[in-house]
C-alpha cells in the first residue's frame, strides 16, 4: 500500500510538460484558409462566424479581398485561441463542435457537420496546429512531401505525383486551362496561373483547395516565386508585355513590370537575385533585379525566347543561361556576366524518323539542370525524345524516347529521375537518370505542359 501511495505522490510531484505554443504563421497560412473553404453541401465557416456576434471569431473581410490582412489574422488568432486546448486536439471545441457525432463530435452544431471524420484533411490540419506544429519544422509534424506538380493546359485540374512511387496522389480541381505553377518555399501553398479567367489561383497545399484568386493585368502564362515566398512573378502573355508582381501576404497585384513583348515564361535565378522573363513576340530576354523589381538588362535574339535553364558558379551565382528559341532545334548559350550569346547547341536528328508537325513554333521546348548539377536535359518535340548532356562541358550523353510532344521537364529531389510532360500523350514519362531509360508513363490530364517539383506540407 505504501508503495502505491509513494508512486502516486511521485507522479503528482513530477513537473508537467508545458503545453505547446500555438504558432501564428502556421495558423495564418494553413488554418485560416479552412474557414474560407467551401465544402460541398456546406456553408463556409466564415459565413456564420464573421462579425461581432457572440459566436463570431473571424474578422469581416475587407471589400474586394480574398483573405485577411496580417492585422486581421492576428485578431482571428487571438479570438480562436479560446476554443483550443493546446496540445490536445481531441479536447478542443474548435474541432469537436463541427465534427460528425459518430466520429466523436458534439451532438449538435448549428453550422452542420463540416468534418465527416478525424481523417478529413482540414480537421487534420487544424489538429496539427493545436499539437504545436510550425512551418519551420522545429516541432513534430509532417516534414514535407516531394511532389511533381503537373499542370494540364487543356484541362481543369492539376495533377500531383509522388516521385517515391510514381503514382498520382492528388488533384487540384476547378482551375480551367491551368498553365504554370509555383510553390511557396515553406510548402504551404501552390500558385497556379488560370488562363481561362486571367488570374492567379492560390491553393492550400494541405487540403488542395483553392483559397484565393488574384486578378491579373492580362492573359497569363508561366509563373515563378521569390526565394522568400513574398512575391510571385507572372508572365503576361499579351501585348505590350509585362511581368505581374503578386504580393503573397495580401494576395494582390502589387505592380506590373513592362518587358519587351508578350511574356512567355518567368524564372527566378537559383540564387534568388534576379527574375528572368522571356518573350516570343519580342524576341527578348529581360533580366529584372529581384530586390528592387526594376529591369537590370536585356538581350535580343533573332527569334522568340522560350524555356530556360541556369548554370551556376560555385558560390551559387548565375554563370550561363541556356535558352530555347522559336524554330530552333536546340538551345542558345548566354554568358550572364557579359550579357552576350556565346554559342548554340543543336539537338541530334534521328535518321529516318518523321518530324512531329504540331510543334507550335518550338522544335525544342523544355530544358532543365538536375539538382545535383551533373546533367542537362533537353526536350525534342520534333522527335519525341529527351537529350542528356554532361555538365558543365555540354557533351551529349544520349537520347531517351518518351511520349509524344514533350513540352516541359522537372526532376526528383535526389536527381534520380526526370519527369517529362508529354502534351501529345496526356502522360508524364519518367526517366531513370543513371540508365537513361524510360521506366514509367503516368496518365495525367489533357495536354500536360508545365511541371515543377515541390516540397509540400
Amino acid at each position: 500500500m505504501k508503495t502505491v501511495l509513494f508512486a502516486i505522490v511521485t507522479v503528482l510531484l513530477l513537473p508537467q510538460a508545458a503545453p505547446p505554443a500555438l504558432d501564428y504563421e502556421f495558423f495564418k497560412q494553413r488554418v485560416q484558409p479552412v474557414f474560407l473553404d467551401k465544402r460541398p453541401g456546406h456553408a463556409r465557416c466564415y459565413s456564420c462566424h464573421q462579425g461581432t456576434s457572440a459566436t463570431s471569431y473571424l474578422q469581416t473581410l475587407s471589400p474586394g479581398t480574398a483573405t485577411w490582412s496580417d492585422e486581421q489574422s492576428r485578431k482571428n488568432f487571438e479570438a480562436i485561441r479560446r476554443y483550443v486546448v493546446p496540445g490536445h486536439p481531441e479536447q478542443s471545441r474548435l474541432l469537436l463542435h463541427p465534427l460528425a457525432v459518430d466520429a466523436g463530435g458534439d451532438d449538435f452544431h448549428g453550422g452542420g457537420r463540416q468534418f465527416a471524420s478525424r481523417q478529413t484533411p482540414e480537421w487534420k490540419t487544424i489538429a496539427a496546429w493545436i499539437r504545436g506544429e510550425t512551418l519551420r519544422g522545429d516541432t513534430p509534424g509532417d516534414p514535407g512531401k516531394a511532389r511533381i506538380v503537373q499542370t494540364n493546359s487543356a484541362g481543369d485540374s492539376v495533377t500531383l505525383i509522388d516521385p517515391s512511387t510514381n503514382t498520382v496522389v492528388g488533384e487540384i480541381k476547378n482551375i480551367e486551362a491551368n498553365h504554370g505553377a509555383a510553390a511557396a518555399p515553406d510548402g504551404s501553398r501552390l500558385y497556379v496561373t488560370n488562363e481561362a479567367e486571367s488570374r492567379l489561383d492560390v491553393v492550400d497545399a494541405a487540403t488542395l483547395k483553392i483559397i484565393g484568386h488574384v486578378p491579373l493585368s492580362g492573359h497569363p502564362n508561366n509563373v515563378s516565386i521569390s526565394k522568400n515566398g513574398a512575391r510571385v512573378y507572372v508572365a503576361i502573355a499579351q501585348a505590350p508585355g509585362a511581368v505581374d508582381v503578386v504580393d503573397t501576404a495580401s494576395l494582390t497585384r502589387a505592380k506590373s513590370i513592362p518587358i519587351d513583348g508578350a511574356g512567355h515564361n518567368t524564372f527566378v535565378t537559383p540564387d534568388g537575385t534576379f527574375v528572368i522573363a522571356g518573350s516570343v513576340a519580342g524576341r527578348s530576354l529581360t533580366v529584372i533585379d529581384q530586390p528592387t523589381e526594376t529591369v537590370a538588362w536585356s538581350i535580343k535574339f533573332d527569334t522568340g525566347v522560350r524555356p530556360m535553364a541556369f548554370d551556376t558558379r560555385p558560390d551559387g551565382s548565375t554563370s550561363r543561361i541556356f535558352v530555347q528559341l522559336s524554330d530552333f532545334h536546340g538551345f542558345a548559350i548566354v554568358d550572364f556576366a557579359t550579357h552576350k550569346e556565346t554559342g548554340r547547341v543543336t539537338l541530334p536528328d534521328v535518321p529516318g524518323a518523321t518530324r512531329g508537325l504540331n510543334i507550335q513554333g518550338s522544335p525544342s521546348h523544355g530544358i532543365g539542370i538536375a539538382p545535383d548539377r551533373k546533367t542537362l536535359w533537353v526536350n525534342s518535340k520534333w522527335y519525341h525524345y529527351v537529350a542528356a548532356y554532361s555538365m558543365p562541358d555540354l557533351k551529349l550523353l544520349g537520347i531517351v524516347p518518351v511520349g509524344r510532344y514533350p513540352d516541359w521537364l522537372t526532376f526528383s529531389p535526389d536527381s534520380a529521375h526526370v519527369y517529362v510532360a508529354c502534351a501529345g500523350a496526356n502522360a508524364v514519362s519518367v526517366i531513370d537518370v543513371k540508365t537513361r531509360k524510360e521506366i514509367a508513363k503516368i496518365p495525367v490530364g489533357e495536354a500536360p505542359k508545365r511541371n515543377m517539383t515541390a516540397m509540400l506540407q
